[in-house]
């Protein structure tokens, strides 16, 4: 695609074509990611060991915690990038993807070595026991201190990409590392029985595929592309590190107090044992589908809403977001019927476990009852980060997880032991989709056509 097709796609194209060509392909590559997701747990399910299906379960906050990177380098970046392009500053676009880069591969590095170097310290945080320690450690050594950095730069890689019209190609990349776990997780989980120790071996060569790939996509679309990674184009600016982190910071704190949160909710269900961790894990991964369909929806339309923001077109800038709500919101309760009404047999497919399996299902039915509204707050959060206003994002996720999320572990917990952790999450988004849907109101009312 030549650059000037790709100011078609935010400038001309129809809203409908233009939010599903940017929208879909990102879509997609999020299903295909959630899916390599629950693949690890389905195969390491087939082992029909709660203690290496809680291993996966326990690390799982620090792969989140990639996120923050991804956050702070990714999002940042990509929505300089949109929003100068919009501006038509594209020597900016240049500068901001090559800082993005570089960045986030200085940031997974150092990453790497703090999570090996105080494994100790970490495992406890993480809620791994005795009986877990080991397992879990095994996982993060191949899937973390040693996977780090493909799996963070490449994420970074797909925003700055998808921030330039790209999203097809970006969602390829992501796909073909997703789709190459998918084919080595029962090699190393089950053929060499490696257990939770496999799936991060698999998971660590397939980010490191997926990071050639964008490399060399980058290196042979370079003379028609706006994007660089080239040194000469990272500069180490005051602004350009205010105009980044002004949106990437609240992202990473954001996707932090995710972490925390996962954190805190392993930690209050580990005195229930294995199989209720287990179970939070897999209803977890399970939900994470509808999940992903709005996030990757979201994330997508970000880079459409930032280029109309800065090019003062906000009539086109409000039609992108209202038939985002349009397409996707019907879809996401259907999705959330039809998992709460089939939740058992779809928990059957990771564990055979009965104790497992009724926790899992129990879990996912609460976790069903606020699925629609987060389409709500990713939208909402994706438009404050579109038009550069990370602090509202930021409002947004100190009040989801501090406010409302965390808060409702410690007090649900006490009154429906165990029970109550799940539903806390739905508790939080039920409150902050109304409050989603107020601000958005109020940002149409602000910016007329």
């Amino acid at each position: 695609m030549k650059a000037e097709d790709k100011i078609e796609i935010f400038e001309k194209k129809p809203i409908s074509s233009a939010v599903i060509k940017l929208a879909v392909p990102t879509v997609i590559s999020s299903l295909v990611t959630v899916i390599y997701s629950l693949v690890d747990t389905y195969f390491v399910g087939f082992m029909n060991d709660p203690i290496e299906t809680a291993a996966v379960t326990l690390a799982a906050p620090v792969l989140l915690a990639f996120n923050a990177v991804n956050n702070l380098f990714g999002v940042g970046a990509s929505s300089l990038i949109s929003r100068s392009m919009g501006l038509k500053d594209y020597d900016k676009v240049k500068k901001a993807s090559a800082f993005g880069f570089y960045c986030a591969l200085i940031a997974s590095i150092l990453f790497s070595l703090a999570c090996f170097f105080f494994r100790t310290g970490l495992l406890q945080l993480l809620g791994a026991d005795s009986s877990t320690e080991g397992t879990t450690w095994g996982y993060m050594l191949w899937a973390v201190c040693l996977g780090a950095p493909p799996s963070i730069l490449s994420v970074v890689m797909a925003y700055i990409i998808r921030s330039e019209g790209s999203s097809l190609h970006a969602s390829i990349g992501t796909m073909s590392g997703c789709i190459l776990n998918m084919v080595l997780d029962p090699v190393f989980i089950l053929g060499f029985h490696m257990g939770a120790a496999g799936a991060g071996i698999a998971t660590m060569i397939s980010n490191y595929v997926a990071c050639v790939y964008f490399l060399i996509f980058m290196f042979v679309r370079r003379k028609n592309t706006f994007l660089s990674i080239h040194p000469k184009d990272f500069q180490f600016t005051l602004p350009m590190v205010k105009d980044v982190c002004m949106v990437g910071i609240p992202a990473a704190i954001q996707n932090l107090l995710n972490v925390t949160g996962m954190t805190i909710l392993n930690n209050f269900a580990a005195p229930y044992g294995a199989d209720a961790v287990s179970a939070i894990g897999i209803s977890h991964k399970i939900a994470m589908v509808p999940l992903n369909t709005a996030l990757g929806f979201s994330t997508g339309v970000m880079p459409l809403i930032g280029y109309n923001y800065s090019n003062k077109n906000y009539r086109r800038m409000k039609e992108s977001i209202t038939y985002s709500f349009k397409l996707m919101l019907p879809i996401m309760v259907l999705i959330s019927v039809l998992l709460f009404v089939f939740s058992t047999p779809v928990v059957h497919l990771f564990m055979e476990d009965e104790s497992v399996v009724a926790y899992a299902s129990t879990f996912l039915k609460e976790a069903c009852i606020g699925l629609p509204l987060f389409l709500v707050d990713f939208m909402a959060v994706q438009v404050y980060q579109a038009l550069g206003k990370g602090q509202y994002a930021f409002a947004f996720a100190i009040t989801r997880k501090i406010i409302l999320e965390i808060p409702a572990i410690i007090l649900l917990n006490r009154i429906f032991p165990l029970y109550g952790i799940a539903f806390a999450q739905s508790f939080s988004e039920i409150c902050l989709g109304c409050v989603g849907i107020v601000c958005l109101c109020r940002l149409f009312r602000k910016y007329k056509d």
